[in-house]
């Protein structure tokens, strides 16, 4: 009896612990929640290697064990949006598989994929696949992948060898998974030996590759509660490979889309044509600054008014500043900011985020898309040679650019405060700080 009683406490407790692996994930909104469950989030911070030859390295590295318990697969990402965002992630992914990988056996250069894109869902990483890759690359070291801050770019890879890379980031942004390194978030090379190695929890060997995760809940399932920004920033470092981090954040043509697609087999030409763009998401983008958080954006005619507040939040993010403006008729949209007065009086929607002063106000242009309640009105106005006057205040409107006054709107979008006197300039909030963080690739 007392070892049948042991038998079913023991089946009791594992069954409790599969279930609190596996659980679905807490809703990113409820990250303060997840923070109280499961401590503080661990810090990931700047490489620092143990001082020992390569040899000992590994035969070091050897004698840290595989953990016993069960590694959940992780769940497919796939990337979405305008060709250009596409093809930069791409291209971020191929980079890192090839300067981190490029000697490895193909699971070992999925697995490297699948960490960076297992980062990019964890709350202590980017939420883009090029904002995980090049994390910290401004800096001389400190840089998360080390090609991107040790001048590794400068090697590049054959025609042929770059193709296949190409092809194994798209299928792993189709959704195809890696599922032996589960939720790994690290790695290093087997001949260097980081001080965090024996802190991690090691869960995979793949090649001369080391894969970990954190202990505890932050390296299960629950903690990758991030989701995708859906925008992928352009890095001009990776010019030389890639025409669409080449040609910046502007949207890409057909000629250069084919350029992209070239030669790579049928997944690239459907990862390209899918994604959330529909009649309630950009037909093509005229402008975009993800570190400032500007967009400039234009919709088909036909497109339903009431979706573009949400897509304001598609192609904002979580980001605490932000500014959209949205046309109608792409031949008519501006292409970057400041723009003259009379682009701005023939925009359909305008969007701006800020968070630190807690405002959030979408606008539609009532003489393009009536609303019933005419606060949400953009202000009339008309152009007047070459300037845009206001003609009825229907309400008052943002300030998209806190530093300068009523007035003097490089985008011909003047403030007001409810009262009717001018608005005041706020202070706009720059882009998010890099902080230093371990980098996780090989030689590291």
């Amino acid at each position: 009896p007392l070892i049948a009683v042991a038998l079913f406490a023991f089946a009791g407790m594992l069954a409790l612990a599969l279930w609190q692996y596996n659980r679905p994930p807490v809703p990113k909104d409820d990250l303060a929640r997840l923070t109280l469950e499961l401590g503080e989030m661990p810090k990931v911070a700047p490489v620092e290697l143990k001082p020992v030859a390569p040899e000992t390295a590994i035969e070091a590295n050897a004698k840290i064990p595989i953990i016993i318990d069960p590694v959940p697969a992780a769940a497919g990402f796939k990337v979405g949006g305008e060709a250009g965002n596409v093809a930069r992630a791409v291209d971020c992914l191929a980079a890192t598989i090839w300067y981190e990988a490029a000697n490895e056996p193909e699971d070992g250069q999925r697995a490297v994929a699948q960490v960076v894109l297992n980062r990019a869902r964890h709350p202590a990483f980017p939420k883009s696949v090029c904002g995980v890759v090049f994390q910290g690359h401004e800096r001389r070291t400190g840089c998360q992948f080390s090609y991107t801050c040790d001048g590794s770019l400068v090697r590049q890879p054959s025609a042929a060898t770059w193709g296949r890379m190409r092809k194994l980031a798209i299928e792993a942004l189709s959704g195809r998974v890696f599922a032996p390194v589960g939720w790994a978030t690290h790695y290093h090379a087997n001949y260097v030996l980081p001080y965090w190695a024996s802190s991690l929890d090691k869960v995979s060997v793949q090649g001369a590759h080391l894969f970990y995760k954190w202990k505890g809940g932050w390296g299960t399932k629950r903690a990758f509660v991030g989701r995708y920004a859906g925008f992928e920033p352009a890095y001009p470092k990776l010019g030389l490979l890639s025409l669409a981090h080449k040609t910046g954040n502007a949207a890409l043509d057909a000629a250069a889309i084919a350029s992209i697609t070239a030669n790579l087999a049928g997944p690239a030409q459907t990862l390209l044509a899918t994604g959330p763009i529909t009649a309630a998401t950009a037909s093509s983008i005229g402008f975009s600054d993800a570190v400032q958080g500007q967009f400039i954006l234009a919709v088909a005619p036909g497109t339903d008014p009431s979706s573009l507040p949400g897509l304001a939040a598609k192609t904002c993010g979580d980001r605490p500043y932000c500014k959209l403006m949205v046309w109608n008729n792409g031949a008519r949209m501006a292409k970057s900011f400041p723009m003259s007065d009379e682009q701005a009086s023939s925009a359909a929607f305008s969007y701006l985020r800020n968070r630190e002063q807690a405002f959030e106000k979408p606008l539609w242009n009532c003489a393009i898309y009536p609303r019933e309640d005419r606060k949400q009105c953009m202000r009339k106005r008309v152009v007047v040679e070459g300037k845009a006057l206001d003609l009825i205040p229907d309400a008052p409107e943002p300030d998209p650019e806190p530093a300068v006054k009523r007035g003097s709107r490089p985008d011909g979008l003047t403030p007001e405060n409810p009262d009717g006197s001018p608005g005041e300039a706020s202070a706009k909030p720059t882009g998010p700080q890099q902080t230093g963080r371990r980098r996780p690739g090989s030689g590291n």
